[in-house]
């Protein structure tokens, strides 16, 4: 019990080490890029197309009410997925954090206060993804580290899709790799549920990364995109999995 309570103190010193961090940059971390083309995108729109798999990414800033909902109707199939967290949110929600973490999903990383990363400086950038990084594992803190790295790969969603030559120095320099999507549902505009499993669904194909967000009109539409899925003869996986699986791997 001892340990249990020093380890919740030590955590919780380090998300407020973090949060002060957050405070302190916030001052300067709004330097914005010149507009100005990509000049090196090398985000990734699509998975393995050999993999037999297809990544429902869930973007979370808000609808807590519904993140548990959209993890049971996965475990359900048997099948993953990865929750692209902001850190802002997980600093609000750390027990469905660890939760998640717990049920073997993934937890990517949002940034943290949800910024146009195309319009931060390198520091900007840099505090934005590492800030999360280190909240997570904080809140994730009794697992062993092989468990945290599986938990918490490498992976940024940029907020909005907002892409910058910065960010991707930033992300590179970081061993980052930045995850874009090949089909966005719009769920968090469109709150209807049959146009965002249409969304999901029409043409899909082994590979795809498919973007959603914890809304009432997802859940909705969930279990008609997890049928889809299968009818195509494909199964959802985490993001990790989906780019780097083979067809003949289970």
């Amino acid at each position: 019990m001892k340990e249990r309570r020093f380890r919740l103190v030590t955590s919780n010193l380090i998300i407020c080490a973090v949060l002060g961090l957050v405070l302190a940059s916030a001052l300067f971390a709004l330097t914005p890029e010149t507009p100005a083309a990509v000049e090196a995108n090398n985000a990734v729109y699509e998975g393995n197309p050999e993999s037999g798999r297809v990544a429902l990414m869930f973007n979370v800033y808000e609808g807590t009410e519904y993140v548990e909902e959209i993890a049971r109707l996965i475990s359900e199939r048997g099948w993953n997925t990865t929750f692209f967290v902001g850190g802002k949110w997980a600093e609000k929600n750390g027990d469905t954090v660890v939760r998640l973490a717990a049920e073997g999903f993934e937890l990517g990383n949002h940034g943290y206060l949800h910024r146009d990363h195309a319009k931060l400086d390198a520091a900007g950038n840099r505090e934005e993804i590492v800030i999360t990084e280190k909240l997570l594992r904080a809140i994730l803190s009794d697992l062993s580290d092989e468990q945290a790295d599986a938990a918490v790969p490498p992976l940024f969603a940029p907020p909005s899709g907002s892409l910058g030559n910065t960010m991707f120095e930033v992300c590179e320099e970081l061993g980052y790799t930045v995850i874009m999507w090949t089909r966005d549902t719009i769920d968090w505009r469109d709150h209807d549920a049959a146009l965002i499993a249409e969304r999901a669904l029409k043409g899909i194909k082994a590979g795809d990364l498919i973007l959603l967000h914890p809304t009432e009109k997802t859940v909705e539409a969930l279990p008609s995109i997890l049928d889809g899925i299968a009818a195509a003869g494909l199964t959802a996986d985490t993001v990790t999995a989906t780019l780097s699986a083979t067809a003949n791997e289970p």
